[in-house]
C-alpha cells in the first residue's frame, strides 16, 4: 500500500498551525480521520510513526504542531510565552474544523488521539465537542497537570500556587504563569467525563513522569458515567513507548478503532 503524505495549514485566530496528513493512495471510500496530538515540549515528528501506521490500516491520519507547543515546533507561537493546555485545546479545535471540511473523510467517524499532554488536551476537547468526536485514544495522558499546578511543581518548575507569577521556570523550561493558572482549579475527572463515547487508555506501569494511577482513576470515572472505556497497562513501560511496547500499543489502538469505527 502506498501512503501519501502531504502538508496542511489552518488558522487559530491569527496564528498558523502547520501539520501533515497521511492516507492510503486511491482509497475507495471516505476514510475515518484520526487527529494525533503530540506531548509537552515535543512536536509532530514524535507521533509521525503513529500516523503512518494508521494510514497503513486504512485511516486518514493528521499530525500537527501545537502553537508554541514545543521547542522545535513549526506552527506560530512561542513556547515560553503563549502555550497553555487550554490554548492547545483551541489549536486542536481549529484542526478539527479543518479536517471536517475535507471531502475525502467521514466527519462522523472522527477520532482524537494524543500522547501525554496531547492526551490530556484531546480528552478535554472530546468532552467539549462530544457530538463531533466518535472515539478517543490516549497514550499515557498527563491528567496529573492540574494536581501538579496545585502543588506548585510542574516537571520541576516550582512556584507559589497561591501567587502564581507572570513567568514560571527559567531557561528552556520558562513558561507563562497562565500555563498553571489555566488548570489550577480544574477537576480533571469531572471535565473529561462529559465525553461519553468510546475511550481507550494505554499507559505504562513504569512511567515516572505521569503515574499510571491517573489513568486507572480516569477509567473509574468514565465507568461511573457509563462511558465505554478500556484501559491497557503495559508492564514496565515508561513515558513514551518504544520497541515492543510501541508495537503493542499500536496494535491495541488498531483493534479498538476497527471495533468502534467500522
Amino acid at each position: 500500500m502506498t501512503i501519501i503524505v502531504r502538508p496542511f495549514e489552518c488558522k487559530r485566530d491569527e496564528l498558523t498551525i502547520r501539520g501533515k496528513e497521511y492516507f492510503p493512495e486511491n482509497a475507495e471510500r471516505r476514510l475515518a480521520p484520526v487527529i494525533i496530538s503530540h506531548g509537552f515540549t515535543a512536536d509532530m515528528t514524535s507521533v509521525a510513526k503513529y500516523a503512518e501506521f494508521l494510514a497503513g490500516r486504512g485511516y486518514h491520519a493528521y499530525i500537527f504542531d501545537f502553537c508554541g507547543g514545543g521547542w522545535n515546533t513549526t506552527s506560530d507561537g512561542d513556547f515560553h510565552k503563549d502555550m497553555t493546555p487550554l490554548t492547545e485545546v483551541e489549536d486542536l479545535v481549529a484542526v478539527m474544523n479543518y479536517v471536517r471540511k475535507d471531502n475525502s473523510i467521514d466527519p462522523d467517524q472522527l477520532v482524537l488521539m494524543g500522547c501525554s499532554q496531547g492526551g490530556f488536551v484531546s480528552a478535554l476537547t472530546a468532552a467539549e465537542y462530544d457530538d463531533r468526536v466518535h472515539a478517543l485514544v490516549m497514550f499515557y495522558p498527563a491528567l496529573c497537570i492540574p494536581d501538579h499546578a496545585r502543588r506548585g511543581d510542574m516537571r520541576g518548575i516550582k512556584f507559589d500556587p497561591e501567587n502564581i507569577p507572570d513567568v514560571i521556570g527559567e531557561g528552556k523550561w520558562q513558561l507563562s504563569g497562565d500555563y498553571a493558572r489555566s488548570v489550577i482549579n480544574m477537576n480533571v475527572y469531572e471535565e473529561i467525563t462529559l465525553y461519553n463515547r468510546p475511550v481507550l487508555i494505554i499507559h505504562g506501569t513504569g512511567d515516572t513522569i505521569v503515574d499510571y494511577n491517573y489513568s486507572k482513576d480516569a477509567k473509574r470515572a468514565y465507568d461511573r458515567v457509563r462511558t465505554p472505556c478500556m484501559i491497557d497497562l503495559l508492564e514496565g513501560a515508561g513515558h513514551g513507548f518504544t520497541g515492543e511496547d510501541d508495537a503493542k500499543a499500536m496494535e491495541l489502538t488498531a483493534e479498538f478503532l476497527d471495533a468502534f469505527i467500522r
